[in-house]
């Protein structure tokens, strides 16, 4: 069983960056898919961005495409998100999640494994 702790979120203006983490353990983090989720206030969670098993593969929302990057480090058990020229509308708790499935993971069901999540604030 896996465990999954996102860090660094926070409060910034709008036009500014944050990177959050995730930190794995419990399992062979190199054998997860990895995605961020993020659900605003009032909102359903929605997919942000994915990442296959040794990152060469990645997967964006619209949304945030060109904004946003993903990332793994394999030898340290952690998935990054590099959120650069944030917007209000990124305001949101970000989860982390891992599964274990063979493809790139772009819904809510293929992940088996879900962090607490990190708020994120975008002030305006």
């Amino acid at each position: 069983q896996v465990q999954l702790v996102e860090s660094g979120g926070g409060l910034v203006q709008a036009g500014g960056s944050l990177r959050l983490s995730c930190a794995a353990s419990g399992g062979t983090f190199s054998r997860y898919g990895m995605g961020w989720f993020r659900q605003a206030p009032g909102m359903e969670r929605e997919f942000v961005a994915a990442i296959g098993w040794i990152g060469a593969n990645t997967y964006y929302a619209d949304s945030v495409k060109g904004r946003f990057t993903i990332s793994r480090d394999n030898a340290k058990n952690t998935v990054f998100l590099q959120m650069n020229t944030l917007k209000p509308e990124d305001t949101a708790v970000y989860f982390c999640a891992a599964h274990s499935r063979l493809y790139i993971g772009r819904r809510q069901d293929d992940y088996d494994h879900w962090g607490q999540g990190t708020q994120v604030t975008v002030s305006s």
